[in-house]
């Protein structure tokens, strides 16, 4: 673990949390898309939200994968358990 200065503004690393299945996402391109697979953990297989499930594209960027909605039968994300 590394610590970090909070008075150098440079340390700071924002996170956020990846696109999982079945999250609704938008790429780089703009294209809206499912995230349908995550193949090892490095490439997210996405397809359109609706039309043609066939026509799929991937990526291995899934910093780059803006999340739009996330998947109706998960709790939110920053929820905490009870």
């Amino acid at each position: 673990m590394v610590a970090l200065d909070p008075s150098r503004a440079r340390d700071r690393v924002v996170t956020r949390p990846r696109a999982e299945v079945g999250d609704l996402v938008e790429d780089q391109q703009g294209r809206r898309a499912i995230v349908t697979d995550i193949k090892k953990g490095k490439t997210w297989v996405l397809r359109p939200p609706s039309g043609s499930t066939t026509a799929q594209w991937e990526s291995d960027d899934p910093d780059s994968l803006r999340i739009l909605e996330p998947r109706p039968s998960r709790p939110d994300r920053n929820q905490e358990a009870k």
